[in-house]
């Protein structure tokens, strides 16, 4: 099991990559971990209302860059995660997803009717499906987060990214004929030797001025 300790000098060592070396790719059998990650998040209702695209081709990357504010961490990092939402989630999204939870716990569609009630019922109440977009792509944070989390304890450097151009990369990677949208992206790879933002400190407010006990 990970210590407390361990957790922390992950952590600590994890920063916002923004130097990449290019000759360093991630192994696959790493990769595959952090790909599993991915599949593994949490999401509300468990509706998983994503895809993560994982670019891994220089070209296709470094055709990216030009739509990432010039970003070199998008073509220099081994691999670069795409992370979008399925937009305009409808009550077939939820039915696919009662489907897949009854496969694999086993639980009859009838017993889970009333589950799927109330997703599809919380979606209806949303004002326009601008909101239920919103919604989504809050989801689509937690595996962000999640993502560089895992990648921070196999040190594994990973660079979140939102200076992008969502709609080119929507283009680029045919996501909108497949009704999905980009909303950010995290190159991973491994720093480069002189990227200084390695060894500078941490930035952040004491403990007890962001954390609030209460009871």
């Amino acid at each position: 099991m990970t210590t407390p300790e361990q957790l922390l000098q992950q952590l600590h060592w994890r920063y916002a990559t923004k130097k990449f070396d290019p000759t360093k790719a991630i192994p696959d059998d790493l990769w595959q971990t952090l790909e599993k990650s991915l599949v593994l998040t949490p999401s509300s209702f468990g509706l998983q209302p994503w895809k993560f695209v994982v670019v891994r081709d220089p070209a296709i990357r470094q055709q990216l860059v030009e739509h990432s504010w010039g970003q070199s961490q998008v073509g220099d990092a081994s691999h670069t995660v795409v992370f979008a939402i399925k937009k305009g989630l409808s009550n077939a999204d939820v039915d696919h997803y009662i489907a897949r939870l009854s496969e694999v716990q086993g639980t009859p569609l009838e017993v889970l009717q009333g589950f799927s009630d109330v997703i599809k019922g919380f979606l209806e109440k949303m004002p326009d499906q601008a909101a239920v977009d919103a919604w989504a792509a809050k989801q689509v944070y937690i595996a962000l987060g999640q993502f560089m989390a895992a990648a921070a304890m196999l040190e594994v450097d990973t660079c979140p990214m939102e200076g992008i151009n969502p709609p080119k990369y929507d283009e680029i990677l045919g996501l909108a004929e497949q009704g999905y949208g980009t909303i950010v992206i995290c190159p991973a790879g491994y720093r480069a030797a002189d990227d200084k933002s390695a060894t500078r400190p941490k930035v952040r407010f004491p403990a007890e001025e962001v954390v609030m006990h209460v009871g």
